[in-house]
């Protein structure tokens, strides 16, 4: 019987798909069902290596990279989701990133394979349920020893309701069998019900694999109509309810689905893997066949960084900036709102994309393949009972772990030390920079310009800033003009308050010093004489 009612569904579905393609219905629309950052996470975690990396949530929120993967996946089933994700948070290595280099120059020479590849899996964007964490973790459900005589309680129930002709009392035992049916019933109910969604996904994921016509579509055909109910419970849903309250039918096809997905797993799981790439790569090569402004990252030493008109395609009209270090990193300057942590924001994503893509948006790069670290939003918190002060000395301390550990890399850093007073502030960035800055590739943005020359054997400063023709541009050097003062009487405080902060500004300056007085206390011997 089961030999001939999968050809016939088959048979039937096909007839079905014929009928709308004569009559012009629109196929059906996918899904793409939104799923929760844990769900697209789910790859990642359960395939990381003891010796991989990934990138932490901080450096993940402070890069924005959570918008950026969203433009990537948009029309991407989970399965895709997945696998963008993943690449982003742990990068691959330079085989991996070369490999993926073929295939994206494969797939942007033929669009129609692009196409033909999206038509293919277009099924597993009907899934709402994730299936990584199941295709990785957790063993088989072990069926309970009274699985073999369920036929025994629908049977009890008819020769109980047919006894009751020749005894009322025979109602007593129609009762019973009711309430065995129905306790068991409500028992396995959540496990049966999350079991259907996972099994949907699974045979969603099974069809796009047949339908890509490899060596595996006959088996992934045969397995897909394995783990199907039965032929009437898929043609006429109303009775499948009642042999599943009657006869406990889901539950039966739940252990026994549940025993042939754990016995396939191995297979399952390659189908997911297999899926999940082509779907990434058909996503990335869209990508850039929509973006002009990009480029093949070559790879440079840990110690040098060079990128030229490098943007931010999350910006509606983001300008491009140049930057080249070699053997030191960058101390960043300008003025207010101008857009220095845009900046570290751009240069971060590039890095992170280069790394985990081959690719960024700029006209030109040179970057170290290295994991990325950033402290850009530290924040006081409230629950956590943390001020800022102590939210920026935590980062700054896993920064500099990282720096000592077995995966340095690039640290980017915006307005460090907020939290505090102004001499205790620089003392206390100076004194974690120059550390820092001798074990990793640091690149920070502050308005404390005495940083500049306290940090000069370490950071080559940069002053972000618009040119006379009002371009945007990064040249070498320190601000020069701050417009903090400035902004008050732009944004309606009044002259009497602006002047009486430039009278307070002038007193600090002679108050405080000169800021190229620092070069010798870190950076340089401390001459006699000189206080250190």
């Amino acid at each position: 019987m089961k030999n001939l009612a999968a050809p016939l569904f088959d048979t039937l579905h096909k007839a079905s798909a014929a009928v709308r393609r004569f009559l012009l219905l629109p196929p059906a629309t996918p899904l793409d069902y939104p799923f929760a950052d844990s769900d697209v996470a789910q790859l990642q975690r359960v395939t990381a290596g003891p010796d991989s990396f990934a990138l932490d949530d901080q450096t993940w929120n402070d890069l924005l990279l959570a918008p950026y993967l969203a433009g990537l996946s948009g029309e991407v089933s989970i399965a895709g989701r997945q696998e963008l994700y993943r690449r982003l948070r742990a990068g691959l290595d330079d085989g991996e990133r070369t490999a993926l280099a073929e295939r994206l120059r494969a797939l942007q020479a033929d669009p129609a394979r692009i196409d033909a590849v999206r038509a293919t899996l277009l099924p597993l964007r009907q899934a709402d349920t994730e299936v990584a964490a199941l295709l990785f973790e957790g063993e088989a459900a072990a069926p309970p020893a009274w699985l073999g005589w369920t036929w025994l309680l629908p049977l009890a129930l008819l020769v109980s309701i047919a006894a009751v002709i020749l005894s009322p009392l025979a109602w007593i035992a129609s009762g019973a069998a009711l309430y065995v049916l129905v306790a068991l019933q409500m028992r396995y109910h959540e496990r049966v019900d999350s079991w259907k969604h996972a099994l949907n996904t699974i045979q969603l994921l099974l069809v796009a694999t047949a339908r890509l016509g490899e060596e595996t579509a006959q088996h992934a055909g045969r397995l897909n109509r394995s783990l199907s109910r039965s032929l009437a419970a898929r043609i006429s849903p109303g009775a499948a309810s009642y042999g599943d309250w009657f006869a406990l039918a889901n539950v039966t096809h739940y252990f026994r689905t549940n025993a042939i997905v754990f016995r396939e797993r191995a297979f399952i799981r390659t189908c997911w893997l297999h899926c999940a790439a082509l779907e990434a790569d058909v996503a990335l090569a869209r990508h850039l066949l929509a973006k002009p402004d990009w480029c093949w990252a070559e790879r440079a030493a840990e110690s040098t960084l060079a990128i030229e008109d490098g943007i931010h395609p999350l910006l509606a009209a983001p300008a491009g900036l140049s930057i080249a270090l070699a053997g030191q990193g960058a101390f960043i300057s300008g003025p207010n709102g101008v857009g220095k942590s845009t900046f570290l924001r751009m240069l971060g994503l590039n890095l992170v994309l280069a790394r985990a893509f081959g690719f960024c948006h700029a006209r030109r790069a040179r970057l170290p393949m290295l994991p990325v670290y950033a402290s850009m939003q530290n924040e006081d918190s409230l629950e956590g009972g943390q001020s800022l002060y102590i939210s920026e000395l935590a980062r700054a301390r896993a920064l500099l772990a990282a720096g000592a550990g077995p995966h340095p890399g690039v640290c980017l850093i915006d307005e460090i030390f907020r939290g505090t007073n102004h001499v205790e502030s620089v003392a206390a960035a100076a004194a974690v920079l120059d550390t820092l800055a001798a074990r990793s590739l640091v690149l920070v943005s502050s308005h404390n310009l005495e940083l500049a020359s306290l940090l000069e054997h370490r950071l080559a400063p940069h002053c972000l800033q618009r040119d006379p023709k009002g371009r945007l541009v990064l040249a070498s050097g320190v601000l020069d003009r701050t417009n903090g003062i400035a902004l008050l009487g732009a944004h309606g405080f009044g002259m009497e308050i602006e002047e009486k902060a430039q009278r307070v500004a002038s007193w600090l300056t002679g108050y405080l010093g000169r800021p190229e007085a620092g070069t010798h206390v870190l950076g340089g011997k401390i001459v006699p004489g000189r206080a250190a």
